[in-house]
């Protein structure tokens, strides 16, 4: 009596194993087709982000600025002010302090470049010695080169050299350029911060349920939490490590020693490289400045020593805590935001990565490992495993 009905319940389960291998390939298949897509995605955006660098550039900074400034406009707005006059006051402040900053590095830089050529014959007996071993090494090159034998020359070569523009060819040539997209970025800052609290309250608002607004409104701050608080205390850091090695420069009596804070306090936002770039231009600064070559290394020692116990002490003190990122992003992200922007990118390298870093820790990352060795899904939920780690195994 048994066997009749055990046949059909053979080929239902036969068929339910059939209906779940053809939904596992289905949406294998899908999501495939999407992780391709997603990688064609990844290389198409870095050169379309490099080819319209005059539009995203500045809408790109001025939306970093703006998500920077958020908690001054909510301090403002908790103050009565309305939303339009606070991000006025916002706008207003902050091209007051970069006005101050740009003039305070450009205006001296300008009369630096024009006593330039005056003071290079001081560079080159404070680089004598060095240039008088180069001599020699070169010399000893030539000899070897003569010893091997010579191949058919060819025809003379000839080498043009282009008289480089005046600094005020380069300025009035760029200057209006930079003036529209300055004046673009500031508009950006001024309607993103005197719509944000609507803006705000109608993404959290439009959520179809309790969850996904209260998801919503999570990533939101973060993201402006994280984001604020590095420029700001980076930037503080920045400010009185230019303070002091500006003070520490006028004690020594060299030219324009708040120009060089400014260069310090700006390259400085940019990881590895703009420390690098500041020692080198102290470096030029002390030779241009002091005839003695051990007085004209003090600058960039000074600089140095200063820049040592900021990165290994008291930034890690002071933003470890509230921001971590592992160095090798860091630096994965310094170099692609500068191949695609050039400076202005590697400013914008650590606060786009953290934005980065905080929407995907929220929303999921592609987790490319378990759809390649595992039949799982596209993505996992955040990081949430590192903020609950698993109880460990007893042995």
């Amino acid at each position: 009596m048994d066997a009749p009905t055990s046949r059909p319940d053979h080929a239902e389960d036969e068929a339910a194993v059939i209906a779940e291998h053809i939904t596992i390939k289905r949406d294998r298949l899908l999501a495939s087709l999407t992780l391709i897509a997603g990688i064609g995605l990844v290389f198409a955006i870095p050169f379309a982000l490099r080819a319209g660098a005059e539009f995203f550039l500045p809408v790109t900074a001025a939306l970093v600025i703006a998500v920077a400034l958020v908690p001054l406009l909510e301090w403002f707005e908790r103050r009565g002010l309305p939303s339009a006059l606070s991000a006025l006051s916002c706008v207003i402040i902050f091209l007051g302090v970069m006005a101050f900053a740009l003039l305070s590095i450009v205006i001296p830089a300008i009369d630096w470049v024009a006593l330039l050529p005056e003071r290079i014959g001081r560079v080159r007996e404070a680089l004598e010695p060095i240039l008088a071993m180069v001599k020699d090494l070169e010399r000893f090159v030539d000899r070897i080169l003569r010893q091997l034998p010579s191949s058919a020359e060819g025809g003379a070569r000839t080498v043009q050299v282009e008289t480089p523009n005046s600094m005020f060819d380069l300025l009035t040539s760029s200057a209006p350029h930079a003036l529209i997209q300055l004046f673009f970025a500031l508009l950006v800052i001024y309607f993103f911060l005197s719509g944000w609290t609507a803006m705000r309250k109608q993404t959290i608002t439009s959520r179809g349920s309790f969850e996904g607004a209260l998801t919503t409104a999570r990533v939101i701050q973060q993201v402006v939490a994280a984001t604020s608080t590095y420029l700001g205390t980076i930037t503080l850091i920045n400010v009185t490590l230019g303070t002091l090695v500006a003070g520490i420069l006028w004690w020594m009596g060299m030219d324009s020693p708040l120009m060089w804070g400014g260069i310090v306090a700006v390259l400085n936002y940019i990881p590895y490289l703009g420390p690098i770039a500041a020692a080198l231009l102290l470096a030029l600064g002390g030779l241009i400045s002091f005839s003695d070559p051990w007085t004209a290394l003090l600058p960039p020692l000074i600089f140095i020593g200063m820049h040592m116990v900021e990165a290994n002490a008291i930034t890690p003190l002071v933003v470890g805590k509230r921001v971590r990122i592992n160095p090798l992003l860091i630096l994965l992200s310094l170099s692609f935001w500068a191949w695609v922007w050039g400076t202005t990118g590697a400013l914008l390298a650590i606060p786009l990565l953290i934005i980065l870093k905080t929407v995907f820790a929220a929303a999921g990352t592609p987790d490319i490992a378990g759809f390649l060795f595992e039949q799982g899904t596209l993505t996992h939920a955040g990081e949430e495993d590192e903020e609950h780690p698993a109880p460990a195994q007893e042995a």
